[in-house]
């Protein structure tokens, strides 16, 4: 008898607590539609944004350098980079001269990378890689294209 009780008194304990649980993670979702005013300020301020900045973003394809020591290469440097640019037509241009770009960088970049240049207790310093390749777009695609060099993926792999 003791035991039927324990059972019954299990089951309505779980019962309560799959209930519980039913109810406290299905709770349906309440969507912003209509003239909420915070809705419309958000929309009207993300569609002035986008009047705004016309600017595109041309991802050039992965990068990998090697950090070359005193006793041969010591990590493996991986970049993604992103090109923004003021117009459809200078990101068609960065598109068309994408190899061009990837070729200088890695003409520049190619075992410049070392401790004592671009590294800080074994992290590379970004910002310096970033105006290198900054100057490097500028000779590439002249003064003009390219607006600024975003860094998308920087991995450092040790060997």
């Amino acid at each position: 008898m003791k035991s039927v009780l324990f059972a019954f008194i299990a089951i309505v304990i779980l019962a309560a607590a799959g209930g519980g649980a039913y109810f406290y993670f299905h709770k349906p979702a309440i969507a912003a539609i209509g003239d909420d005013k915070a809705h419309m300020s958000a929309k009207k301020e993300s569609g002035d944004a986008k009047k705004a900045s016309k600017n595109e973003f041309v991802e050039l394809s992965p990068l990998i350098l090697p950090i070359i020591g005193s006793n041969g290469v010591t990590q493996t440097v991986s970049l993604v980079i992103v090109l923004e640019v003021s117009s459809s037509s200078k990101a068609d241009m960065v598109r068309t001269l994408q190899p061009r770009l990837n070729d200088a960088y890695i003409q520049e970049l190619y075992g410049v990378l070392n401790r004592h240049v671009s590294m800080n207790d074994g992290v590379l310093r970004v910002d310096l890689m970033k105006e290198k390749l900054y100057n490097i777009s500028h000779k590439v695609m002249g003064k003009d294209v390219v607006e600024d060099v975003l860094l998308q993926v920087v991995q450092q792999r040790p060997i």
